[in-house]
């Protein structure tokens, strides 16, 4: 029987089975978010999966927890968001710059802007989860599994637990299997078309990806953010790829380049005006909650000094705040290394010392409020939909300008890419502290719902980034050796994975300091920015929050390919339905968590499986070493790959969906 948290007996909570487990979930789950993220832009939260795994798994065990089950979730919850390091490393392969990931140089900036990050969101715990009233979904999801499948249960409980777990497991299965047989060519990989809209040389084009990992995120997400989604998808490639593409005026040529083309050089910019004005704006917001936060993590810190720690109720048990200044100096030692290191092999060395104080600066600073921007959206739309694109656009052009404005006068010869790649490290320090800040923060509110203690929570966060650094850089290697990133030198256009934020992100670097960036595009997005900043205002007021438009999932649709959002649309307006449906049922949320834990099993049997295929690829040599039929066969395997997919999805819903009504009644 497990014990309950009040019981007299020290209870069960950070342990190291539990620590081991959530490294292992951790290793797998971060090479499958690597992946995902580099082919669709996206990462998925992995708490959730991690949580049912670990109550499974930790079932047998006398004295397990629903606390211990949650330290597991910690651990593996930064392979849902150190892998976002993806959005910007791969930069340093595509400027040219890197022709792999040098292992320690990688590790590092992973671990240590990961422990910086865990060290930035303990004051903001009490600005944006304790003293806030943000909803924090997947924050609150977590905690509702954790309930249901820990602490003293009765068979139905259990029941319930193993149901979540069959979930996971045959979403896995399926999405798995279905990307083995794409991989055959059995199934096409997409359905896609490009053609021309008017005489004047404007094309467009859609592609819906077959993939149940995009469809399963739009699941997570949801309808409005799915919208959202679409309405960006519509802006950038019902008016943006035609009215760029026309003013052009290439009348001849292939439609899909054209159309790919107008959309890479100049569209996504507006893309980029819009995200970063939605940064803006959070940040904006952020003031006064984050200077509460501050002030509330200096008083318990007087209740410490005081020798009245012990007088803290255990939600309030941060890690202490001098503990956290100590190791966030010294985790910039070594960064401040780490840019010495660079600025001498990027050709820089005469101004390393400005470039170390400069770029620590810099770091210090926008580490902290990125992270309270992310943390904010991650407490009012999730982790998944926190708006890390549109925040390492900001860090990336400041820190483009910077070294434009601060280094670029006093170099004697030119050297553009140099500074590029400069900017670019130091943004993936920065992003890589805003991403575990944020994630963390959502971990912090499952704690404080299951009366979790926070320090605990924090140092298993920092093992879990440890883990995650450390499996990051070999993979990007394989991923980079089996197919390359789009728009790197030497790069196969026809395999290489998208990895789409961190080719938007190294060309504005490039845009920034070479001078040949088109700031008008920037500036119609951030129009359009503004103008859906007053229309989610008018629409929350409207309907009482009901219904919303994210000005960041809109940019994200006008900047992200349709091969990354047409199928996540599809995925929100399939959740919908059938969380419509779930509400039907004896016990609604639970049965909606059911759709949640199949859509994330999805996503991880498509991420892992494409990690192995990955493997298979660069050590096999060949572009698609497991296809069974030719090119002849292309046209038949887009009809035959698109009713299978439909086929199957409907499937697995109406399986949840009857494993629902029986589980729950």
């Amino acid at each position: 029987m497990n014990r309950s948290p009040s019981a007299a007996a020290p209870r069960t909570e950070l342990t190291l089975r539990g620590l081991v487990l959530g490294v292992v979930i951790t290793v797998l789950f971060t090479a499958a978010n690597v992946f995902f993220g580099l082919k669709a832009g996206l990462t998925f939260a992995t708490s959730i999966p991690a949580a049912v795994i670990s109550m499974a798994l930790l079932r047998g065990f006398r004295d397990s927890t629903i606390q211990e089950n949650n330290i597991v979730q910690t651990v593996a919850s930064a392979a849902g968001t150190l892998s976002s390091i993806i959005f910007v490393l791969p930069g340093l392969v595509m400027v040219g710059w890197w022709t792999g990931f040098p292992y320690w140089e990688s590790f590092l900036i992973c671990a240590l802007g990961g422990i910086l990050g865990v060290m930035y969101s303990i004051p903001l715990r009490r600005a944006l989860v304790t003293g806030s009233d943000l909803p924090y979904p997947e924050g609150v999801a977590c905690a509702e599994v954790l309930k249901v499948g820990s602490g003293d249960v009765d068979d139905a409980g259990v029941e319930e637990s193993r149901a979540g777990l069959r979930a996971v497991v045959w979403g896995s299965i399926v999405s798995a299997a279905f990307a083995v047989v794409v991989a055959t060519k059995l199934f096409a990989s997409d359905v896609a078309s490009y053609f021309r809209v008017n005489d004047r040389g404007g094309v467009s084009g859609f592609d819906f990806n077959l993939s149940m990992a995009l469809f399963a995120v739009g699941h997570l997400v949801g309808l409005w953010v799915g919208v959202a989604m679409l309405l960006g998808a519509v802006i950038g490639w019902g008016w943006g790829v035609p009215h760029f593409s026309a003013l052009a005026g290439t009348l001849t040529g292939n439609a899909a380049d054209i159309a790919q083309s107008t959309w890479s050089h100049q569209v996504r910019f507006l893309g980029a005006g819009t995200i970063g004005v939605a940064a803006i704006w959070t940040l904006l917001k952020l003031v006064r909650p984050v200077a509460s936060g501050l002030a509330s993590a200096m008083a318990a810190s007087k209740v410490r000094k005081a020798g009245r720690g012990a007088t803290l109720p255990r939600v309030e048990q941060d890690i202490p705040i001098g503990l956290v200044a100590i190791i966030t100096v010294a985790s910039f030692v070594p960064i401040a290394w780490l840019f010495g290191h660079f600025s001498i092999a990027s050709g820089l060395g005469d101004h390393m010392a400005l470039l170390i104080v400069g770029g620590l600066v810099y770091c210090v600073v926008m580490s902290f409020f990125v992270s309270a921007v992310c943390g904010y959206m991650a407490g009012l739309i999730g982790s998944s939909n926190s708006p890390l694109s549109g925040i390492g656009i900001l860090v990336v052009i400041g820190a483009a300008l910077l070294l434009v404005f601060g280094i670029k006068p006093m170099l004697a010869t030119n050297n553009d890419k140099g500074l590029v790649a400069f900017a670019l490290f130091v943004t993936s320090v920065v992003f890589t502290v805003a991403a575990i800040a944020n994630n963390n923060l959502q971990d912090l509110k499952t704690g404080q719902l299951v009366d979790a203690t926070p320090s605990k929570q924090q140092w298993a966060l920092v093992v879990g980034v440890l883990a995650g650094a450390a499996v990051i850089p070999p993979v990007l290697d394989l991923l980079n050796h089996a197919y390359g990133f789009a728009g790197a030198p030497g790069a196969d256009p026809s395999k290489a994975l998208a990895a789409p934020q961190a080719g938007l992100i190294s060309a504005l670097a490039q845009g920034v300091i070479q001078h040949n960036i088109d700031w008008s595009l920037i500036e119609i997005g951030a129009g359009i920015g503004v103008a859906l900043i007053v229309i989610d205002a008018v629409l929350r007021r409207a309907t009482g929050d009901k219904a919303h438009l994210s000005p960041l999932a809109v940019g994200l649709g006008i900047y992200l390919p349709t091969s990354a959002t047409l199928m996540v649309v599809v995925g929100a307006l399939a959740g919908a339905v059938y969380d419509r449906r779930a509400e039907r049922s004896a016990r609604p949320e639970s049965a909606k968590q059911l759709g949640v834990l199949l859509a994330s099993g999805m996503i991880v049997g498509e991420g892992l499986i494409g990690v192995l295929i990955a493997a298979i690829v660069a050590f096999s040599g060949k572009d698609a070493p497991l296809a069974l039929v030719g090119g002849d066969f292309a046209h038949a395997a887009v009809w035959i790959g698109g009713v299978a997919f439909i086929a199957v999805v409907f499937a697995m819903y109406r399986w949840i969906e009857r494993t629902g009504r029986r589980t729950f009644g």
